[in-house]
């Protein structure tokens, strides 16, 4: 899978919690995980995060909104149940993100949603778990972005094995100076 992501909460104060979405972190293959003004003892998360996430996945941990720092050109997700936000079976995860869960009991702040490139929702009745939550975010990006076969047309189908990839001749800048002065193959009055 091309890109990376990475994943944090704002304002969390059980440990258990963050333990076991830094765990699943790991498993689905986080770039790295945060905290934004969370109280967040390692030591207390460990006992829920039986991969120690944080020991091979690298882990920041913000003291407030203004000084959470991202990668250049990784968007910040909001994960929250808001009426303008998009669902998540519809959304296009950005190829380089960040993903930010709010507090148990609790709202993203309006400072981390100003810095929200996106906002989504997980279309449920009302509020799971942000461990719950997590996993089910991430699940779905693995689908979007990874590479699968088609699922079968009828329930238990066979799956087709899945293509070999193709790769293409490399893109050298000579070649690419070749074709800058090439007409294009249509007219622009088409």
């Amino acid at each position: 899978m091309r890109g990376y992501f990475g994943i944090g909460v704002e304002g969390i104060s059980k440990a258990m919690n963050v333990g076991g979405l830094f765990r699943t972190a790991h498993a689905f293959g986080a770039s790295f995980v945060f905290t934004v003004g969370a109280v967040y003892q390692r030591s207390d998360g460990g006992r829920s995060d039986t991969s120690d996430a944080p020991g091979h996945v690298p882990f920041y941990s913000f003291p407030d909104t203004s000084s959470l720092l991202l990668p250049q050109g990784c968007d910040l997700v909001g994960v929250e149940l808001l009426d303008e936000a998009a669902e998540l079976p519809s959304f296009r995860h950005p190829r380089q993100a960040a993903y930010i869960l709010g507090p148990e009991r609790g709202e993203l702040s309006g400072d981390i949603l100003e810095r929200c490139a996106y906002t989504v929702k997980i279309p449920t009745g009302f509020c799971v778990n942000v461990g719950v939550a997590g996993a089910i975010l991430m699940y779905d990006r693995q689908i979007n972005l990874g590479r699968f076969p088609a699922r079968p047309l009828t329930p238990g189908g066979p799956v087709e094995d899945l293509p070999e990839h193709v790769h293409g001749d490399p893109v050298l800048r000579t070649r690419m100076e070749a074709y800058r002065d090439t007409p294009p193959a249509y007219s622009e009055e088409e």
